[in-house]
């Protein structure tokens, strides 16, 4: 039987930064994965370059029961200490939009990253290892593994589960964390895919084929939350980075509110248009802010066409509703299958926001995605793996 002072389940994002941290401070530390390789959420990110954290990382780009969880959490390890570690390892990156930021070679500089520093905190790596008992132990915790035709014992004083949640289960996401937070009677909320493309009724999915590659500057709103950044029409319905952000708040059965045009007050245009152009076609008109093909589509909906000269103010009143708040019901997501998180998870209040240690169970932590935090889309979700596991890290 093999000891050791920490075992951490779960050889991604999360679970590479909580082994060598917890390595450095003198810890022996087993980490396992039941993966061929570590870490391929963080191979298949950003495009194959890793979006690894965002700028603008604050509490506020966060989604959980308990809003103030994670503040603590990233005081303690925030976006700037690990655009310092990138750094020191001399990966060459750059910043996109919105604070986003990627690597310039590829995801695989940062894995290669967090296993160089693993290799210095004398971090054993095992992988294609499978758990099949966890049992509570006088000083500790009992694991039964099994490594290839072996099963072997493994007793440990701390256990961290970093086994993320159920987005992109071709990669290996199941229910494991879930289910050990609830065998040691910590609750679990409620769980959805999130940062995932929506999908709607044939109806409408017909039209978003006919619209298929067309992308607009949007502003998409659920109830009191909003987002405008690109929605894209693809031939399963919409996605694009505002639908992605919107998916992590939307409920089944509800409608979101699409602004098409955000920057331009439209009636006020066409009425300019019909003063200043009065032979012009209303599809000509709306055709200079909208993609031809969708300004067609949407004037085929409300049996629109000729020019603005034979059209009143009240049907163009009609037209700039449709535009600004687009009313539509989504049937459902694509599912895990293509979400980049689980939203929900361990319920944080049976957690501490100080060491991510569970309150009732001694030794027993959680860390990453597998938790009730969910970051939106932009690397925040990879900053939340860095800052709960540089956390846990630190106290196990």
């Amino acid at each position: 039987m093999r000891k050791f002072d920490v075992l951490i389940i779960g050889a991604g994002a999360a679970g590479l930064m909580c082994a060598h941290i917890a390595g450095k401070r003198g810890r022996s530390v087993l980490l396992l994965d039941h993966a061929k390789k570590p870490a391929e959420k963080i191979r298949i990110s950003g495009g194959g370059r890793c979006n690894f954290t965002n700028h603008y990382s604050s509490p506020s780009a966060f989604i959980s029961n308990n809003p103030h969880f994670c503040k603590s959490i990233f005081s303690r390890y925030t976006q700037r200490d690990f655009i310092e570690l990138v750094r020191s390892h001399k990966i060459d990156f750059h910043e996109k939009k919105l604070g986003q930021l990627f690597c310039d070679n590829s995801a695989q500089d940062i894995i290669k990253m967090l296993l160089d520093e693993c290799d210095r905190a004398n971090v054993i790596l095992q992988l294609e290892t499978y758990i099949k008992t966890i049992e509570a132990s006088g000083s500790g915790y009992k694991v039964s593994v099994k490594a290839i035709d072996a099963i072997e014992a493994i007793e440990c004083e701390s256990l961290v589960i970093a086994t993320g949640g159920l987005s992109i289960p071709k990669i290996g996401a199941s229910r494991f964390g879930y289910d050990i937070a609830q065998q040691f009677g910590l609750k679990v909320t409620s769980l959805k895919p999130a940062l995932v493309p929506l999908t709607f009724h044939s109806e409408f999915l017909d039209r978003c084929r006919a619209l298929s590659g067309i992308s607009v500057d949007a502003e998409i709103s659920f109830g009191t939350i909003c987002f405008r950044k690109g929605l894209l029409f693809t031939h399963r319905g919409l996605s694009g980075p505002s639908v992605l952000q919107i998916s992590s708040y939307w409920d089944e059965n509800r409608e979101i509110t699409i602004n098409l045009l955000p920057e331009l007050d439209l009636i006020d245009f066409l009425k300019r248009c019909k003063s200043e152009s009065p032979k012009q076609s209303i599809h000509t008109a709306l055709s200079q802010h909208l993609p031809k093909r969708l300004a067609e589509d949407i004037l085929n909906e409300l049996g629109l066409a000729g020019r603005l000269a034979d059209l009143s103010h009240a049907k163009l009143q009609i037209l700039s509703e449709r535009i600004h708040k687009w009313l539509v019901i989504p049937n459902g997501t694509e599912g895990y299958r293509t979400a980049e998180v689980t939203c929900g998870g361990v319920d944080v209040d049976s957690i501490s926001a100080k060491t991510m240690q569970s309150k009732s169970q001694e030794g027993l932590y959680f860390i990453g995605e597998v938790i009730d935090v969910t970051g939106h889309l932009g690397g925040y979700n990879f900053q939340w793996a860095w800052s709960s596991g540089f956390v846990a890290g630190q106290n196990v």
